[in-house]
């Protein structure tokens, strides 16, 4: 589901946690896409739900299209982890390089990726990964 969104900035970690918070909640692991225009402001939107509940296969050339489509600067991930454990996992870790290495070249930067879970949220940003 893609969805177009006209106002919200999103320029830092507790505006992105905001927009992506209720993701914790959720009993099936989402995986949700933010499009950014270079100032910040919030172009759209793409929630993927996974087929088995407990995972979600990211569509990375899904991903760039959408990007692409919001002719967008960045863009910011977030996914949930049902457990309650915000740790990313090393799958986690390898979809976030794969995303990484196919936005550059066209120019779409990886803002950061968010899991979220009951227990608290982990920002790939903040950890130092990207």
């Amino acid at each position: 589901m893609v969805l177009a969104c006209p106002d919200p900035y999103i320029l830092d970690l507790p505006a992105a946690r905001a927009l992506f918070g209720r993701l914790a909640e959720a009993r099936t692991e989402i995986a949700a896409f933010a499009y950014l225009a270079r100032d910040g402001r919030l172009l759209g939107m793409r929630h993927l739900q996974g087929a088995h509940g407990d995972m979600v296969d990211i569509p990375v050339r899904r991903v760039v299209a959408d990007a692409l489509a919001f002719d967008a600067a960045a863009m910011v991930m977030a996914h949930n982890h049902p457990s309650g454990d915000p740790t990313p996992s090393a799958a986690d870790r390898a979809t976030t390089r794969r995303l990484l290495v196919a936005l550059e070249p066209v120019q779409v930067r990886l803002v950061d990726h968010l899991v979220l879970a009951r227990d608290g949220t982990a920002s790939f940003r903040a950890l130092g990964w990207l």
